[in-house]
């Protein structure tokens, strides 16, 4: 029997990505199949962040085919591609920026800033370009936990700023253009329009993903937000406690209004562990992420421990995925930042530059 690059195809839809258990076949993700006598060739082009697995799929999809009878030599490039999807209805996409991610919750002291900078790392660490904007106009909190409080960003033209960087984040907060001490003392309409300043006026380099740190609550920033802003998706934050899955849902139900999808549910604070003797406990209760979730039929993440560790490295200015990247809490943000950029590139693609500009004008 001849190689074909059928069979090559039907080889590979035998092996099922590690992340989401799907073949990259039916995926449309194998470009480019070559097949010369008994040499063969094609591309793995992933959808998603996967630089600490490249290796791994690669040697998995070259012994998928190697088992077709006939096969000699096999060449498989896996890199990754990621690509602007779908926003809200009339919203258009924001210069240099593909995706962008809302982390929010309903109310405040969820742990949703710490989530967002170890997710934003969490993505950069798998080969991503991101950027963070701190949208909590009344308590920024991101300088401080990237360590790059009492800077200021540089304007080249007076009109538009350049993002600082930290950790190979760049990173935008009304916390760089404030003193730390003067409260905000803003109506919602100046919250809103600096809020907008920030977002649109900053100049963001080619950022496959943006996350933006949302402010607590469900008032008149988080709606004008949501309706202005081209997001890709929203990550819930919540912890187990019944007060905060109250709050949670509300969040949730706003974005629902608005049209900006759901990806799924982090439970924070999760479960407590002692530092002297090991002892697990359910201080804020247990499950109620988890059942949030079947309520409304979205994705659960993951949970997230209570860790004396996290709030010490966030304190000071190094977030767990950087300041232990192999450690045990490291890897649970990666898990949920995995999974994060693999249900954004399962959407449906951005395709408003595949048409052209209408312009009437009279002559």
């Amino acid at each position: 029997m001849s190689l074909t690059e059928q069979s090559v195809l039907d080889s590979l839809r035998q092996y099922a990505d590690p992340n989401t258990g799907k073949d990259y076949v039916s995926a449309r993700w194998v470009k480019n199949v070559r097949v010369s006598g008994a040499d063969v060739s094609f591309d793995i082009e992933l959808g998603y962040p996967a630089k600490s697995q490249i290796d791994a799929i690669r040697q998995g999809v070259i012994g998928a085919v190697k088992g077709v009878p006939g096969v000699g030599n096999v060449s498989a490039n896996v890199f990754t591609r990621i690509v602007a999807h779908a926003v809200q209805q009339g919203v258009k996409l924001l210069p240099g920026v593909k995706n962008i991610v809302a982390v929010a919750s309903g109310k405040g002291g969820v742990g949703k800033s710490t989530t967002s900078v170890n997710l934003a790392l969490a993505l950069a660490a798998e080969g991503a370009t991101v950027g963070i904007l701190d949208a909590d106009i009344y308590g920024p909190s991101q300088p401080q936990m990237l360590g790059i409080g009492g800077q200021q960003p540089e304007s080249a033209d007076g009109k538009s700023m350049e993002p600082l960087q930290a950790h190979g984040l760049q990173v935008m907060s009304i916390g760089f253009l404030v003193d730390v001490e003067t409260p905000m003392v803003w109506r919602g309409p100046m919250a809103t329009q600096a809020l907008n300043q920030l977002l649109k006026e900053t100049n963001w380099k080619e950022l496959d993903y943006l996350i933006i740190d949302m402010p607590p609550g469900t008032g008149d920033i988080q709606l004008t937000l949501s309706q202005s802003v081209p997001v890709t998706g929203a990550v819930i934050v919540t912890t187990p406690q019944d007060i905060a899955l109250l709050d949670a849902r509300k969040g949730l139900k706003m974005f629902e209004k608005v049209g900006v999808p759901i990806i799924g549910i982090v439970e924070n604070m999760s479960i407590h562990i002692c530092s002297k003797c090991g002892h697990e406990e359910h201080i804020f209760g247990s499950g109620g992420g988890e059942a949030m979730c079947k309520d409304y039929g979205v994705p659960f993440l993951g949970a997230l421990p209570l860790d004396i560790q996290i709030r010490k490295q966030v304190d000071g200015g190094v977030p767990s995925v950087v300041a232990d990247p192999e450690g045990r809490v490291a890897e649970l943000y990666k898990g949920i930042a995995r999974q994060v950029a693999i249900a954004i590139a399962e959407r449906q693609k951005d395709m408003s530059h595949k048409f052209p500009s209408i312009v009437v004008q009279n002559t």
